[in-house]
């Protein structure tokens, strides 16, 4: 059995066909994207996006490390099998920010991104190519956790992400502990949104890139995301 959302991806036409194989989705699964990483909340401050999260869900984030070379530092949820919550701030040791270099000026924490892990990184660089969508990549990636250990991947980047709306792709070193393993649990990702004023022009740039998703009308670009604990909810959006 194959929910709804992967049923059109396979029935839409050329384009909603991805070239690469996608997880199915589960049904319990139709308001996150299929192969979902991670969703990225950031701030100029660590502690007061840590603060926002706990106070809202019960549960405390844990600081993952530094992004050496990058400038940034994180906190870490995990939010279920293979999904976590990344919160992304200036690492004070660093002077310049690589990636997001807006979260300085950030003093309320909103959500600035999203990754998706797919099966072969190197089979999304050949889609991407053949469906003509400029990209960076794939690029190693580090970071060192607090005990020491390092953590390595590969990204790649599409060279317009729509400010945040597109994901970016990541996969993890074999030999590297996925966040969500051990970062503090008992939170889930009750939904996930996109919003735009052109919803099908996105979700046609969306299957194209090998992702069937659905964007929702709206007269502001935006994300949207809602993650619950056994406290209570926390809403999270750009």
């Amino acid at each position: 059995m194959i929910s709804r959302r992967s049923f059109l991806a396979l029935t839409g036409g050329a384009l909603a066909v991805p070239s690469v194989a996608w997880a199915a989705d589960t049904e319990e699964d139709e308001d996150v994207p299929a192969m979902l990483d991670h969703i990225i909340l950031g701030c100029n401050d660590l502690d007061r996006g840590i603060e926002l999260v706990e106070e809202g869900t019960g549960v405390r984030p844990a600081i993952g490390g530094v992004h050496p070379g990058r400038g940034t530092r994180n906190a870490l949820l995990s939010l279920g099998e293979r999904r976590y919550l990344e919160i992304i701030a200036p690492d004070p040791a660093q002077s310049e920010i690589a990636h997001f270099p807006q979260i300085r000026s950030m003093t309320d924490p909103r959500l600035i991104g999203w990754a998706v892990h797919p099966l072969d990184i190197a089979a999304i660089a050949k889609q991407l190519r053949e469906n003509k969508v400029a990209f960076q990549g794939p690029d190693d990636g580090s970071r060192k956790r607090p005990d020491g250990r390092v953590l390595n991947w590969k990204t790649i980047n599409l060279a317009d992400d729509r400010h945040g709306l597109l994901p970016f792709f990541i996969e993890w070193s074999a030999d590297s502990v996925h966040p969500s393993k051990d970062a503090p649990s008992r939170c889930k990702l009750e939904y996930f949104e996109i919003l735009s004023a052109e919803p099908d022009e996105l979700a046609s740039t969306l299957k194209r890139i090998g992702i069937d998703f659905p964007v929702q009308r709206s007269d502001k670009a935006r994300l949207h995301a809602l993650i619950s604990g056994p406290k209570g909810d926390v809403k999270l959006s750009t």
